[in-house]
């Protein structure tokens, strides 16, 4: 298996939005429904989101880890801003609040927003080697901590991340949405990053 992992390109705005919804528990198809039109395909006009040049969920915050030439995983990732201020709430769509909520307590720390792997290529350490391009960006950017937020049930995602040194400092309670597959709270994570002196 030989496993490369580089920076998205546009190109792969499709399959990274795929990727992105599986690693949002669903939510942004539940977002982009709610502003896509009624004959439009959800994951297509996800696609297009992705396809934008700015933006959280762009592309250009996306690396792509390719299996033997398949795309097998994705990260999409980024700096928090610092101070991270948070708007009216009211604007913001109910199911999203806690984790925005969450965010702004790690200001200024390298993002983790959404981290998978295709279900045919887990278990050889794609998602591992992801997390560790995570941590090369992160020391890259200066940041001092990495974060991200994960379902408290999403048991395996989250021996993961302490067996990578996350740690939950603060948790949000999950606000239903249509075909949400968990209940519980969302948890942040964070992880300290080991400068070399």
């Amino acid at each position: 298996m030989e496993l490369k992992i580089h920076k998205a390109g546009v190109e792969h705005a499709a399959r990274l939005a795929e990727l992105m919804n599986m690693a949002g528990e669903g939510i942004p198809a539940h977002l982009w429904e709610r502003i896509a039109g009624p004959e439009e395909d959800v994951l297509e006009f996800g696609a297009r989101r992705v396809a934008q040049a700015e933006g959280g969920f762009s592309y250009t915050n996306a690396h792509i880890a390719e299996v033997d030439g398949e795309i097998a995983g994705m990260l999409l990732s980024y700096r928090l801003p610092d101070p991270h201020e948070i708007g009216p709430l009211e604007e913001v769509p109910p199911v999203v609040r806690p984790l925005v909520e969450l965010e702004a307590e790690v200001p200024g720390s390298w993002y983790v927003n959404a981290v998978a792997t295709d279900a045919r290529y887990r278990g050889q350490g794609v998602g591992r080697k992801l997390m560790e391009t995570a941590e090369q960006l992160a020391s890259s950017s200066g940041a001092e901590t990495l974060s991200l937020i994960v379902a408290e049930q999403n048991a395996g995602a989250l021996r993961l991340y302490e067996k990578l040194g996350y740690q939950i400092i603060a948790r949000r309670p999950i606000i239903p949405f249509p075909n949400c597959p968990h209940t519980g709270d969302w948890v942040l994570m964070e992880k300290r990053m080991e400068h070399n002196a």
